[in-house]
């Protein structure tokens, strides 16, 4: 099989996939439901969960050159955040062509020479360095919560938290030594990112007056971003809105207002990706600093 054609399988079975855990949810929940959820938002705080979310994929787009500097790819900030939007758009609207990641590394390889190992590794851990603060933040919101589905694992998430923290670091001195300066600043980036997605979400929450169990939600939307990370749909679309959907099963939330949280966490994501469609047309040229 051509490396083409296994592309276009492995692009099908996305869609397959995301279409089937679509249909899924709605045979598990009523749809007019959770159209009578979004329709009573507040424009305001939605307004303000968008800023939220631009931030912090401004703060992610800072992380992500804190390692390409690292590996001597001096781009600048702002051909960073330009690659960084058209990452975001071929992630999500181009899933049959090249991922997001994919053609942001090629590009620095082929501008920067870096060494194909450590461009990817870099990418690698960037993702990495995002997916342990979102565990970190759940465990957080698992200790806070009052809700009894956590009683059984407070022993073990006080253990976790720490471990981690530990294995992530110990992976990167042991594999990745020359991300070590900058361990600790990439934490402290990917701590902000998170925590400005969870004040999106917390907006999101307030637009449409979701005032009981917010700490619950905040908890299944962090473990759905862990979960929609997981390449087997198209843009997470599916993944995400199932563990909404099993998350509100197992914590006793409002299964409608769960998947309407995720429907707007999602448009939100799609508007702000779309905005990359300008670079796809007029790829950006990368700027040096030295």
């Amino acid at each position: 099989m051509t490396e083409k054609r296994r592309k276009k399988l492995i692009t099908a079975l996305k869609f397959i996939i995301s279409a089937a855990l679509i249909y899924f949810i709605f045979t598990k929940i009523d749809f007019k439901d959770v159209l009578q959820t979004l329709r009573k938002s507040d424009p305001l705080y939605l307004i303000l969960a968008i800023l939220c979310f631009v931030l912090s994929k401004v703060l992610s787009a800072l992380r992500l050159n804190l390692y390409f500097h690292q590996i001597g790819a001096k781009i600048s900030q702002r051909s960073n955040f330009k690659l960084y939007l058209l990452g975001m758009f071929y992630n999500l609207f181009l899933p049959g062509g090249i991922g997001g990641d994919a053609y942001k590394g090629y590009v620095i390889q082929r501008e920067y020479q870096s060494g194909t190992k450590k461009v990817v590794s870099v990418l690698l851990l960037d993702r990495l360095s995002g997916m342990l603060l979102l565990f970190l933040y759940a465990c957080t919101l698992a200790l806070i919560s009052d809700n009894t589905f956590f009683n059984g694992f407070m022993g073990l998430t006080v253990v976790v938290i720490p471990l981690s923290m530990l294995v992530f670091w110990w992976m990167n001195w042991k594999f990745f030594a020359y991300t070590i300066p900058i361990f600790w600043k990439s934490v402290g980036y990917s701590a902000l990112v998170q925590l400005a997605q969870l004040v999106c979400v917390l907006c999101i929450l307030q637009s449409l007056s979701i005032s009981l169990d917010r700490v619950e939600y905040l908890f299944v939307f962090l473990v759905s971003s862990i979960v929609s990370v997981i390449p087997l749909t198209i843009g997470g679309i599916g993944s995400r809105e199932v563990t909404f959907l099993y998350g509100a099963k197992w914590l006793g939330l409002d299964a409608s207002t769960s998947i309407g949280i995720s429907f707007t966490f999602f448009l939100i994501t799609a508007l702000i990706s779309l905005l990359g469609i300008v670079y796809h047309f007029r790829k950006p040229k990368l700027e040096t600093v030295s």
